[in-house]
């Protein structure tokens, strides 16, 4: 799995208009799954964003996590982050899950976070979406697991 983090002091998601999900300060998290990715794959990328120290502790450090600083986390689908673009001058997906078991293994990432952190939101699997957000920083990470 891929997930390209920034930390936000504010993002939303839309869908034809309608705010989705959002959150204050936190985390904006686009997920990209590949075929080979699994349960465990997404149980240890929510442990690493949950555990990602990429928050200034008191020292002005980034030494705090999204649980320290109890923000929001707002996951959205990005099967983009899946491509590959290695040579050439469009994107490849072959790279990236099929839709269905995509869908499952975000459904279980959303539904594992929901179950251990207090403020998780989420965009709409599969929607065209419009997101917004205030980056931090800028901060932004890629993690893969």
């Amino acid at each position: 799995m891929k997930a390209l983090l920034q930390r936000v002091t504010q993002a939303r998601v839309e869908v034809r208009g309608e705010v989705v999900g959002s959150i204050d300060q936190g985390l904006l998290v686009l997920v990209g799954v590949e075929p080979e990715d699994d349960r465990a794959a997404a149980d240890k990328l929510l442990q690493r964003l949950l555990k990602y120290r990429v928050f200034n502790d008191t020292e002005g450090r980034m030494n705090a996590s999204l649980q320290d600083v109890a923000g929001g986390l707002l996951l959205v689908s990005q099967f983009t982050l899946a491509a590959d673009t290695r040579k050439g001058l469009r994107p490849g997906f072959s790279t990236a899950a099929p839709p269905q078991q995509a869908e499952q293994l975000f459904d279980y990432l959303l539904d594992q976070a929901r179950q251990v952190h207090p403020h998780v939101a989420s965009g709409r699997f599969g929607a065209d979406m419009q997101v917004h957000l205030v980056n931090d920083g800028p901060v932004t990470f890629l993690l893969e697991v």
